[in-house]
């Protein structure tokens, strides 16, 4: 393909992304590989290429572009050298004219940016949360060690905020790997990785994931318990459930997966009632800390989505609470940025129940916000993420 065709490649597959973000649906990534399937003719060249042109143009637009020429003209005011790719040649962009539409420039529509500013973040908080995302891997201490797994890969470097952890350069195809396959290492950000330290689970110990989906934390609690104990990973999606009995078998973590129905939760859980030692709580939340993943993400959500997700947390704090024993912790852990998910939650939560208090472990990394912890792109080089872990009183 030429330069221009490229570019005109990447304002069709741009207008498909927008029109999937405006009616909530699929993902970039996935309308990216269905167009590409379609048009096997384009040659891995060409693919990179226009992909490296689609997510830049995202990265560059903060309101949702009126369409995929919008949002490249953003992309071409900022670079000359794509401005020079609208030549009007054939299969390439017509050329550019005076007054016609060109996307906002910003990090995120207006009120999600007030409301990220309103949350601490400053200009370079949220500029960071459009950076490209490193891949970080966890070794699985069930069967080998990061000294072990770093003699055999090609890692950038060690993760000294986690201690299981290793960098690998963006893009790598770790799943095609022999030491993926024997289940030697998982794909985790170190965030999350941290996260998971904040519980602080031992050997011999009772655990649920509550909302385990695939069980990326899951397998993590089970590498640092030992396979000792009962770890029971829930979920009520059942897609995601589904894939977590391969990928334990794969890792070698002993896990019971149980399918929970909206709304019955409690009842389905009530042979774990009061029970629990530790409770882990990844909830749904609006994902504004994994913009460097998905950066289209931003343009899916609405201020009332936000108050869906609250009120979704606030249900699944109260059925996590129910679990643990007396003496017991849960860590609450959403991948947002905004306090309405994070401080201002764990916040309601300790309000309406007198009966717990903050007991967050020391972190190798963050900082403190509210009752909880705050990773930041910026600061920590992880995705973003809030957490808080608390202790229901003896008495």
């Amino acid at each position: 393909m030429t330069p221009p065709a490229r570019v005109q490649a990447a304002i069709d597959l741009l207008d498909a992304v927008i029109a999937a973000a405006r009616a909530q649906g699929a993902s970039a990534d996935r309308i990216a590989a269905d167009w590409f399937r379609a048009r096997r003719y384009v040659g891995s060249k060409d693919r990179r290429a226009i992909r490296e042109l689609v997510w830049n143009a995202i990265r560059a637009c903060g309101e949702v572009p009126v369409s995929g020429r919008a949002a490249m003209l953003r992309l071409a005011q900022a670079d000359a050298a794509v401005a020079g790719l609208f030549d009007g040649s054939n299969y390439g962009p017509a050329p550019i004219e005076a007054g016609e539409p060109v996307a906002s420039r910003g990090v995120a529509p207006m009120w999600l940016a007030e409301r990220l500013a309103a949350s601490g973040l400053d200009h370079q908080e949220q500029a960071a949360l459009l950076g490209r995302a490193p891949l970080d891997i966890r070794a699985n201490t069930l069967k080998t060690t990061r000294d072990e797994l770093r003699s055999r890969l090609p890692v950038e470097a060690d993760l000294a905020i986690a201690p299981q952890g290793l960098r690998l350069p963006s893009g790598t195809a770790v799943e095609s790997w022999p030491e993926f396959a024997e289940g030697l290492f998982e794909v985790q950000d170190a965030g999350s990785q941290i996260a998971c330290m904040a519980l602080g689970v031992q050997p011999g110990e009772a655990v649920v994931d509550l909302c385990a989906g695939a069980g990326g934390k899951t397998l993590s609690l089970g590498a640092a318990m030992g396979n000792r104990g009962k770890l029971l990973a829930c979920d009520i999606d059942r897609p995601r459930l589904s894939r977590l009995p391969e990928r334990a078998s794969r890792a070698g973590v002993l896990v019971e997966a149980r399918l929970l129905n909206p709304g019955r939760e409690a009842e389905m859980l009530a042979d774990w009632q009061g029970k629990a030692d530790a409770v882990m709580i990844d909830a749904p939340c609006s994902g504004t800390g994994t913009w460097r993943r998905n950066p289209e993400a931003r343009w899916r959500l609405d201020a009332r989505a936000i108050e869906r997700y609250c009120a979704m947390q606030a249900n699944v704090l109260d059925i996590g609470a129910s679990l643990a024993r007396p003496g017991g912790r849960l860590t609450y852990v959403v991948c947002s940025l905004l306090d309405a998910e994070g401080a201002d939650r764990i916040e309601a939560f300790l309000s309406a129940n007198p009966g717990w208090d903050v007991a967050l472990p020391p972190l190798p990394a963050g900082q403190a916000r509210g009752s909880g912890w705050r990773l930041t792109p910026f600061r920590d080089g992880t995705d973003g993420f809030f957490f808080a872990t608390l202790v229901r009183r003896v008495n």
